[in-house]
C-alpha cells in the first residue's frame, strides 16, 4: 500500500536522463514504471531499480494506459525528441489528468512553448550554459570555473 508521501512516477525515455531520474527515485522509495521503445534501453537502469519497465510507444495512448498514466502523481518525459516530449507530456495532462508534468527540451528556444502548455521543463543545454557563465563570472578572468 502506498504511503502517502510516496510518488508513482512515470518516466517516459529510458536513456541518460530518464534512467538516472528512474533510478533515484526508485532508490527513494517511490513506485517508478519507466517506458521505453528499446527494451535494451532498460540496461542503462541500476540492478537496484526496483520499479517497473515497459516496452512500448509512449505515444499510443494504449502504451500510457498500460503504464497506468491517469494514476500517476508525476510523469517525467524525457526522450531526445521535443516533439514527443511534447506531444506526450500533453497527452499525459490533457487526456489522463496528471497535474504534474515535467519534460525535457533539448532546444532551449522550445522552452517558452512548453511552459505556456503548461508543462514544467527541464532543459539541459540552459542548465548548462548557466553554470558555465556563472562560474566564470564568479571565477573572474584568472580563475577556474570549478575547483574541485
Amino acid at each position: 500500500m502506498r504511503q502517502a508521501e510516496d510518488l508513482f512516477v512515470v518516466v517516459v525515455g529510458c536513456g541518460r536522463l530518464g534512467a538516472l531520474v528512474a533510478d533515484r527515485l526508485s532508490r527513494a522509495g517511490h513506485h517508478v514504471t519507466v517506458i521505453d521503445q528499446q527494451e535494451s534501453a532498460f540496461g542503462a537502469l541500476s540492478p537496484e531499480y526496483s520499479g517497473f519497465k515497459l516496452e512500448g510507444d509512449a505515444t499510443e495512448f494504449a502504451c500510457l494506459r498500460e503504464a497506468d498514466v491517469g494514476q500517476a502523481d508525476v510523469v517525467v518525459v524525457a526522450t531526445e525528441n521535443d516533439n514527443i516530449n511534447l506531444m506526450v507530456g500533453q497527452v499525459a495532462r490533457e487526456l489522463f489528468g496528471v497535474k504534474r508534468v515535467i519534460a525535457r527540451v533539448t532546444e532551449p528556444a522550445r522552452e517558452a512553448i512548453f511552459y505556456e502548455l503548461g508543462l514544467g521543463t527541464v532543459c539541459p543545454a540552459r542548465i548548462v550554459g548557466d553554470e558555465i557563465v556563472e562560474g566564470l563570472i564568479r571565477a573572474g578572468a584568472n580563475g577556474r570555473v570549478h575547483e574541485r
